[in-house]
């Protein structure tokens, strides 16, 4: 199995089977970044086409030596939201984390109560609308952070502002989101 770096190096020689590669590995996480700044399936798919367009163009432009393609990619997609935002003027809001609990249920019995997949459907829609309160700024560094997996340096590049600003934006974020679920009924800590 070829690493990223192989594969944009591959890719730029004209090899579409190590470009198919590249959107196999990483269209569900672009797909969740834009879901979770529309929550719009079918506009998430739309600018998650462009992201590749987009990549695709200026694949040339990807340095290794700068970061891997992940935190890249993240940074391209970011951008796009952005024009994408500024274009429409809504306000960016996010999913109801219902692809962060697909791999929780799956890895419980097939045989889960109906109580259990209804209390966690109500947890997903107030974490959605708890995360919908919290400013852009924080908001984005907690869903890179805590729902994208992403390391704080490769946060700092995605968003391009100091690490500093990163942790302290994630911890803000944490602290109003936690505030807001409390503020709605749900319980004092989230565990995940």
């Amino acid at each position: 199995m070829y690493t990223d770096t192989e594969l944009v190096e591959r890719c730029l020689k004209g090899d579409d089977i190590a470009w198919e590669e590249i959107v196999r590995r990483h269209t569900q996480r672009v797909f969740n970044l834009c879901y979770r700044f529309t929550s719009s399936r079918a506009e998430a798919e739309d600018l998650s086409q462009d992201v590749f367009l987009r990549v695709y163009r200026t694949l040339k432009t990807y340095r290794a030596a700068e970061g891997n393609l992940t935190t890249w990619l993240m940074r391209v997609t970011r951008n796009l939201l952005i024009d994408h935002y500024r274009r429409t003027k809504k306000d960016r809001i996010t999913d109801s984390l219902e692809d962060q609990l697909e791999g929780v249920e799956q890895k419980e019995s097939d045989a889960a109560s109906p109580e259990l997949f209804a209390s966690r459907a109500e947890l997903s829609e107030k974490v959605q609308r708890a995360l919908a309160r919290l400013s852009p700024d924080l908001r984005e560094a907690v869903i890179l952070r805590d729902l994208q997996g992403l390391e704080y340096v490769e946060i700092q590049r995605v968003l391009d502002i100091p690490e500093g600003t990163v942790k302290s934006r994630i911890n803000r974020g944490r602290i109003e989101l936690a505030r807001v679920l409390q503020q709605m009924g749900v319980g004092k800590r989230i565990e995940g």
